[in-house]
């Protein structure tokens, strides 16, 4: 059932029972001109899983961070249980009995996981005693772990569990959760999922942060959705679709993708034969043996969880780092593995890596100088004779603003000076503007809209169309069945057959994932 108007009550919607644990009232955040947060009031009650929803720059982040302390308001009320509080600090919030599970872990690798998560706690138990309630806690929520186990050794679905324990030994009443499943498998998900529900039924409150519409119709009661700053609507999620869902949080239909069928090149535009490489930090993943072909006319995606050598294998094809041999790494004929980043641009290639800020573009350099920074060397001709086409860099950045709907408060702003989703359109159209014969992109829509990922989705099967080789690393399954055409999976650095998506099931690709099934080279399926 679709929304009536917005802000109205939804028709036929579950009746929200349980206590108001927090209820922010006329929230209001200025960031000088720009209104971030806009009149905005929401109510969380205890056994409840509440989705707050939004484009990048709806303001989800801004409010989340207000009501963890993070963040101040210019105007509006809190009240905690009923009593009107002043949540000044994430330390204040805690003692009232919010905590927090953040997207990026704020973990040291060097230290064992009781260590972690002892420099959490307020009150300092012995290491012995924080280990015996870690393993209690861990184990009583289907979140196992090793108290002693070093951060570095584990996988990241185990570093997840770890900020959702030190969160649980907090004794919290309601925990924000900030895209809580895109490291995690399909099968850690599910484990996820029942924790929140035994959560729930003990009367904890859950605020549920997540672009994975098809999650939050399964998970959550009740949605808030954010949109330029103000709650435009609320819903049950159960009772939507997921088109109803991202149309309300962009305003307008959501547009589905367009696949024409795969028109394959005879000969593969990247060729990868035997490539390993030792890790070149103490904490790297070793690849093994790699093997992958990608041809013209297709979208190739490797899947996996975050840190099983996805950033190493990036590297290693983006020319950052050179492997031991020339021939393992082969751009359109030309054996580049010993090439540099500018030369393999030079033969047609682009990448996208996947941090986009201070990776991807330099935070206090203006969006046409971060255009010269990849594209100096190849055919746009923006510098010669050591000066640097100004003109013409603005007339890209422009170019790029207009056909990826880059939103910014004036322009040629400081690439620090966009949202998340909208510095990700950039660094992605920077490198589509340009029709590269091949493209690998990491992580293409991490942490962007519903609407934004759909933009950026049609664009790289549209790429491929074209004849251009296009292969993708992401952790997102859905993203993986809605453009690849082939999938294949990264796990502690060694990469399985990829395998025709139609092919494949998602269960599968989750064992896979988790270091389970068989492994092989690309060998005779590549096409």
């Amino acid at each position: 059932m679709n929304a009536r108007s917005d802000g109205d009550e939804k028709q036929g919607a579950r009746e929200r029972k349980g206590e108001i644990l927090l209820d922010a009232r006329g929230v209001t955040k200025r960031f000088g001109e720009i209104l971030a947060n806009d009149d905005v009031s929401l109510a969380l009650r205890a056994g409840e899983i509440h989705a707050l929803l939004g484009e990048n720059g709806a303001g989800k982040s801004t409010l989340v961070k207000i009501l963890y302390g993070a963040l101040e308001p210019n105007d509006g009320e809190l009240f905690w249980q009923g009593e009107r509080v002043s949540i000044s600090s994430p330390a204040e919030a805690r003692r009232l009995g919010i905590g927090m599970v953040f997207q990026h872990f704020s973990l040291f690798e060097a230290l064992t996981v009781a260590e972690n998560i002892a420099l959490a706690l307020t009150d300092k138990p012995s290491m012995r005693a924080l280990a015996k309630r870690i393993t209690e806690v861990s184990r009583d929520y289907g979140l196992t772990l090793d108290p002693y186990a070093v951060v570095a050794d584990l996988p990241v679905g185990i570093r997840q569990r770890i900020e959702i324990v030190r969160c649980l030994l907090q004794e919290p009443r309601l925990i924000i959760m900030d895209e809580p499943t895109s490291v995690l498998t399909p099968q850690e998900a599910d484990q996820l999922f029942l924790t929140l529900e035994r959560l729930t039924r003990e009367g904890c409150a859950i605020l549920y942060i997540s672009h994975r519409l098809e999650e939050v119709q399964r998970i959550c009661h009740h949605a808030t959705i954010m949109r330029h700053g103000k709650v435009v609507s609320e819903c049950d999620p159960a009772r939507e679709t997921a088109s109803s869902l991202a149309r309300m949080m962009v305003g307008s239909a959501v547009q589905d993708l367009h696949r024409s069928k795969a028109e394959i090149s005879d000969s593969a535009r990247l060729s990868v034969r035997g490539l390993s490489a030792a890790p070149d930090t103490p904490f790297g993943v070793p690849l093994e043996n790699i093997d992958l072909a990608v041809f013209g006319g297709e979208v190739v995606a490797i899947a996996g969880i975050a840190g099983n050598g996805q950033g190493e294998l990036f590297d290693l094809l983006s020319g950052e780092r050179t492997s031991q041999r020339a021939e393992m790494v082969v751009i359109d004929g030309e054996a580049s593995g010993q090439h540099d980043i500018t030369r393999r641009r030079r033969s047609g290639a682009a990448f996208v890596p996947e941090e986009r800020l201070g990776h991807g573009t330099v935070a206090g350099m203006k969006l046409s100088e971060n255009i010269v920074l990849t594209r100096h060397a190849t055919g746009d001709r923006l510098t010669r004779s050591s000066l640097v086409d100004t003109r013409k860099a603005g007339e890209i950045e422009r170019r790029i603003k207009t056909n990826f709907d880059v939103r910014m408060s004036h322009d040629d702003p400081e690439a620090r000076a966009l949202s998340g989703g909208n510095l990700q359109k950039f660094v992605i159209g920077r490198e589509l503007d340009r029709k590269p014969g091949l493209l690998v992109v990491n992580q293409p829509t991490w942490g962007v809209d519903a609407g934004a990922a759909a933009l950026i989705r049609q664009e790289l099967i549209d790429l491929s169309r074209q004849g251009s080789a296009v292969l993708v690393i992401s952790q997102d399954l859905d993203e993986i069945f809605e453009i690849a055409d082939r999938v294949a999976v990264i796990s502690r650095g060694k990469l399985s057959a990829a395998e025709p998506v139609a092919q494949v099931t998602r269960e599968r690709i989750g064992l896979l994932m988790g270091g389970l099934g068989e492994k092989g080279g690309e060998g005779q399926n590549a096409a």
